[in-house]
Parts: structure tokens; C-alpha cells; sequence
């Protein structure tokens, strides 16, 4: 079907325009474009900056045709609309249904393709239709172009190596050719570097500095970077390299090495092709550490000219220093907070980060970092009376990481943490976890905290597919996979969050909150008896007696089901109201359940952010008390 198109027509620069909730199906459909040979552009989420809005705009402009994918979602896009409208201007608009969705008005002249039944093959008749419209678009010169509006899209990436030719505005973009098919070419883990000081206690400098080098190349848009809990569990294996990437599903792994004297480092790195298993490139470099940010980012850049991407910009990763000693604390305080301990690991995290603000008041991930630290004491550790001061003091430094780089993710993500998880301010916390998830697209932590905030929002589609993508970029974390199947459940897809709550557990049995939220979904599958189960092997107190409680009650054990709660109350006390008002409102409770949401709302509880999806509060849905309270807190 392929061959009838021309090849002029397959020299042809396609934009594809769709909404974010539907980035699996455009993804489809631009691999399969581009192994026909078309040049596509579409949005690889890295950084804006003050070109950002013109960039995009040359970029529409420049192409040949614009695909359209209208779907449920895209229909009410402003942005989609605004990309539309130019490709229907320019006699170049190419409409394409997702779900059988018409489109808007205005846009209803133009034939639509279906795409609702085609599953990515490009011999499939929905595809050749596809590529005739190409043909039929191209049928004559391109006619000549207009201004084009300003998209809300990041910078985009190109589908060949004419389209690695074009710069925008010097900035330059490849097509990520592959990037989600299995043990993709352009795909890589960062292994753990080795500490070579001789000093065990150097060795958070070796750890930090990997989680430095990973998050560069997360910066390149056409580079899947797998993340650092699966990178590190399989540094831990003794197979070989080749078993390693297969095992990860990557085609590149980059390893290291890091031996410090005094303020000089000395960094070796390897870079080895999962495929063959031999060295495509190394090198080793003595740097001073006042220049560290900077030989993360000539690392990321030359690993990437390696693999044959072409990288978004050479400048250094936003938010550094060329302070050592606070380089020194922030390393320390993030290996602390990364331990997620306990109440003394996580103070002394401060404390270190108090100090690299101290040294250095520009530093900004420092700033960012102490901001996520904060937040975490006032949501694990702190008295009901401590709750607004450190909720304060972390929103004014993750303020202060953004005033200092705007386009830090870290210095979002802490803020829209804080206001949402802190202040309770579902609405003003949006902007915020969208520019971080903009920012940084290739992060698996923020693509996690960004679908449980969605999750939570009431947004499960965008839940739904920034999960997906934590898990895809964290195949190896238990959190990715509670979180996926937190989003489920949330979603009332009871049956679909079992799976990635079992593998969850699989890797961390450990872990608190999994247990329960399997017995919730059990509960919602009515496996009352499976479901209280689970919720004794919970190892969190909250979680499991309120779990207890509420299977006891439906079981008819109502006295086993009343020394629960009464041991929720008298065991975790205020710090559980928000689990005392589920439990509550699925006993029939619903005047008590109130006033316990009010109670943990005056206290500031951050288990209100579950409010609006939660199945345990359903039973307040119609009361119109409950519906005022819920908006009350969606519009702080």
C-alpha cells in the first residue's frame, strides 16, 4: 500500500497535532510515518525558554501537512484548534479520528480517517488512507506560508536526517527513531558509578554524581533514560553487559567510575551497545569540582552524539553551582532524603540543605531539594501545631528555586507538591505540576507524582498515561507500580490495579499502602473476606486498622469492626482523621464522617487530597454538605 505514494510525498515534513491524553495513539501513528520514510514533527517535551513560543510557531509554519488526531480530548483544545486551523488555512489539514469523535465546528468540511480500529500496522487500510492524504495534500508546491499561532507544544523533534539538518532558533532535534520498542537503539541506563576514593563515606559523591549525569540526559528529548531505582538494582547484577540491557529492555548502558582528591575529580566513563555488549565509546577527564555541573552535561552531550542524537542545547542543567562545598551538602542531604528512613534521616537531609543554601543563596536545586525536604517532615513527622510553618517555609523555597531558574522542574514539582499536598489547593497547584511534567517529561518521579496529583484532581486519563510512562521509565521501582495501580483504583478500574499492586509487592513486601489498597480493590470487587486479608498484612498502623474496620463492619463483625477504629483513634490519633471520616462514612456515619473532614481540614491532614476520587467516601457523594466542602477545596 506504501508503494503508491510518491517519494516526493515521502520527503514530506508531517506535524502532528493531539492532545496530551492521547500521546500513546499519536506516538503509533508518528513511528509508523516515520518508518515509511516521512520526516514528523511533534512535541518531545524538553525545556521552553525565550524562543520558545516563536520556535514552534517556525516549526507548524515549516511543514508540509498537519495530521490532526481529534479524539474526546483534543476537541476541546484550544491549542489542537489553533494547529488545526493552520493546516486548514494552508490547504494542508490532514483530520484523523482516535475515537470516532467528530470534529469541532469549522473543521467538519475535511473527510475524517478512522484510527479507531488500527493498532499500528502500516499494511492496515486505515494507514494507506493516512498516506494517500499525504499524497493528496502534496498533490502540487507547497503553497507559500503564513504566520503560524503560537503553540503550546515544547520544542519538537524531527523524524529523519533532514530533519536533524533544520535548526530552530540554534536549537537542534532528532526523531527518538525506536523509543519505545522493547530494547530500543535509544534507550539507556545510567548504572551506578563507583566510588574509587578509597573512602566509603565518598561514596553518596559517586551516587550523586550518577543521579546528576541520569538526569542530563533526561534533558534530551530523543533519549529514553531509564531511571535511577531500576538503573541502580541492576548495576547490582553480575551478568554480563548484553544480559543487563536485555534485562532492562535498553540498548545502551553507561557506566563509571569517580576518584576524588581534595577539590579535583577524576571521571571515567564507558559507554557500552546493549546489542553487542562491547564499548562504543570512554573516556576519563580530571575536572574540578567548581566545573562539575558542567562535565555532567559534556557528558550527557557527548554520550548522545555517541548514539547519534542530536542534543537540544549544550548549556548546562538549570539550577547548578559552582560552590563545592555546597555541591558537598546538597549531595548529602539528597542521599539523606533518599533513604526515606526515618524522622532523623530526614532532618539531617535538612540540615545539609540548610547549609548548601546557606553557602551558595543562588543554588536552586538546593533550594528545590529543601523544599521537597520540608514538606515530607510536615507530612510524616510534624504535630498538627507544626503543620503550617513548614508548609510555609517549604513553599518560599520552592519559590525561591524558581525565581532563581524558571525552567528547573525540580523547583515546580516541589511547589505544586507543596501546595497541594500542604496547603490543600488542588486548583493552584495545577500550573505548577504541568510545567514540571513539561520540564521534565523524562524524569520517572515527576511523570509519578504528576499522574497520583492527576489521579487525585479528578484527571484519570492524564493519570492514566503519565503513570504508564513512570513504570515504563522505572520498570523496576515497587513505588511506579503502587502508583499505577493507585490510579486504577481511584478510577474505579478495581480489576486493573490488582496486577501492578501484586508486582509492587513483589519487589518491596515491605512496602506500606500496598496492601491496603489491594484490599480496597478487593473490596470494590466485593472480596470482603480476600480484602481483610490484606489489609492485616498491612504494615502501615493508618492503613491497616482502617482497613480492618471497614471489612469487619461489611463482614457483620461490628465489635471487631468498633476496637479497630477505636485502636485507629487511640493509636495514630489526630494524624489519622482523614482515615477515621472513611471509615465513618462506609459505616453510615455521615454526620460524624463531616465532622472529621472538617476537624482534619482545619488541621491541615494532606489525606484530603484523596477527597474528590475517594471510593471510601462515596457514600457523602450526594450529600450537598459533602459536595461544598470537596469544591471548597478544589478552589482554595
Amino acid at each position: 500500500m506504501a508503494e503508491d505514494v510518491s517519494n516526493d510525498a515521502k520527503s514530506a515534513t508531517l506535524f502532528l497535532s493531539y492532545a496530551r491524553a492521547d500521546e500513546t495513539s499519536a506516538r503509533r501513528l508518528a513511528n509508523a510515518l516515520e518508518q515509511s520514510g516521512y520526516t514528523v514533527w511533534w512535541d518531545a517535551l524538553i525545556e521552553g525558554g525565550a524562543a520558545f513560543g516563536r520556535s514552534i510557531a517556525e516549526a507548524l509554519d515549516s511543514a508540509d501537512a498537519v495530521i490532526v488526531l481529534w479524539s474526546k480530548t483534543s476537541v476541546d483544545s484550544d491549542w489542537v484548534k489553533d494547529e488545526a486551523a493552520q493546516g486548514r488555512e494552508r490547504h494542508r489539514l490532514i483530520p484523523c479520528s482516535l475515537d470516532g469523535t467528530q470534529p469541532p465546528l469549522g473543521f467538519r468540511q475535511y473527510q475524517v480517517i478512522d484510527l479507531s480500529h488500527w493498532h499500528g500496522r502500516r499494511n492496515a487500510p486505515q494507514f494507506a488512507a493516512v498516506e494517500r492524504a499525504i499524497g493528496v495534500a502534496l498533490g502540487q508546491a507547497p503553497a507559500a506560508h503564513g504566520s503560524a499561532p503560537t503553540s503550546r507544544r515544547t520544542l519538537l523533534v524531527g523524524g529523519s536526517a533532514a530533519a536533524a539538518a533544520i535548526a530552530l532558533g540554534g536549537t537542534w532535534f532528532a526523531w527518538d527513531r525506536g523509543l519505545f520498542g522493547g530494547s530500543a537503539p535509544l534507550s539507556i541506563a545510567v548504572l551506578p558509578f563507583r566510588n574509587l576514593s578509597g573512602d566509603q563515606a565518598q561514596n553518596y559523591f559517586a551516587d550523586g554524581l550518577t543521579d546528576e549525569v541520569r538526569t542530563a540526559l533526561t534533558r534530551i528529548a530523543a533519549l529514553q533514560v531509564l531511571a535511577g531505582t531500576s538503573s541502580e538494582k541492576a548495576g547490582e547484577d553480575s551478568a554480563g553487559p548484553k544480559a543487563i540491557a536485555a534485562s532492562l529492555g535498553v540498548g545502551f548502558l553507561l557506566s563509571g567510575s569517580v576518584q576524588r582528591s581534595g577539590d579535583v575529580v577524576r571521571i571515567a566513563t564507558d559507554l557500552v551497545d546493549g546489542r553487542t555488549g562491547f564499548s562504543r565509546w570512554s573516556q576519563s577527564v580530571d575536572r574540578k569540582l567548581t566545573d562539575i555541573f558542567a562535565v555532567q552535561s559534556d557528558i550527557a552531550n557527548t554520550v548522545a552524539s555517541q548514539m547519534s542524537v542530536q542534543v537540544a542545547t549544550a548549556e548546562p542543567a538549570p539550577g547548578g553551582t559552582r560552590n563545592v562545598q555546597a555541591y558537598e551538602n546538597y549531595l548529602q542531604g539528597k542521599a539523606l532524603f533518599n533513604l526515606a528512613k526515618d524522622e532523623s534521616t530526614d532532618r539531617a537531609s535538612l540540615s545539609h540543605l540548610d547549609l548548601a543554601v546557606a553557602e551558595d543563596p543562588n543554588f536552586a536545586l538546593a533550594h528545590a531539594a529543601r523544599a521537597r525536604t520540608l514538606s515530607v517532615i510536615a507530612g510524616e513527622h510534624a504535630t498538627a501545631d507544626q503543620l503550617k510553618p513548614l508548609y510555609s517555609e517549604a513553599i518560599a523555597a520552592a519559590r525561591r528555586a524558581i525565581e532563581i531558574a524558571p525552567n528547573l522542574a525540580e523547583g515546580h514539582l516541589a511547589l505544586g507538591y507543596v501546595l497541594f499536598a500542604g496547603k490543600l489547593d488542588m486548583k493552584g497547584a495545577w500550573p505548577s505540576y504541568e510545567r514540571a511534567y513539561k520540564l521534565g517529561y523524562g524524569n520517572a518521579d515527576i511523570a509519578l507524582l504528576y499522574a497520583l496529583y492527576c489521579s487525585r484532581a479528578g484527571r484519570p486519563a492524564q493519570a492514566k498515561a503519565a503513570v504508564d510512562r513512570a513504570v515504563l521509565l522505572d520498570p523496576l521501582n515497587p513505588r511506579a507500580f503502587r502508583a499505577q495501580g493507585s490510579v486504577a483504583y481511584a478510577a474505579r478500574r478495581y480489576a486493573d490495579a490488582l496486577p501492578p499492586l501484586r508486582r509492587a509487592l513483589e519487589l518491596n513486601p515491605k512496602m506500606t499502602f500496598a496492601h491496603s489498597l489491594v484490599g480496597n480493590s478487593l473490596l470494590g470487587l466485593g472480596r470482603t473476606a480476600d480484602a481483610l486479608k490484606e489489609f492485616e498484612a498491612e504494615t502501615g498502623p493508618n492503613f491497616r486498622l482502617t482497613g480492618i474496620a471497614i471489612a469487619q463492619h461489611r463482614l457483620g463483625n461490628q465489635a471487631a469492626a468498633e476496637k479497630a477504629f477505636a485502636d485507629l483513634q487511640s493509636q495514630v490519633g489526630d494524624a489519622a482523621l482523614y482515615q477515621q471520616a472513611e471509615v465513618l462514612a462506609q459505616w453510615g456515619r455521615l454526620d460524624d464522617s463531616l465532622q472529621k473532614l472538617v476537624r482534619a481540614r482545619q488541621i491541615g491532614d494532606s489525606g484530603l487530597t484523596y477527597a474528590a476520587t475517594d471510593v471510601m467516601l462515596d457514600p457523602l457523594r450526594r450529600d450537598p454538605r459533602f459536595t461544598r466542602f470537596v469544591n471548597e477545596l478544589n478552589s482554595a
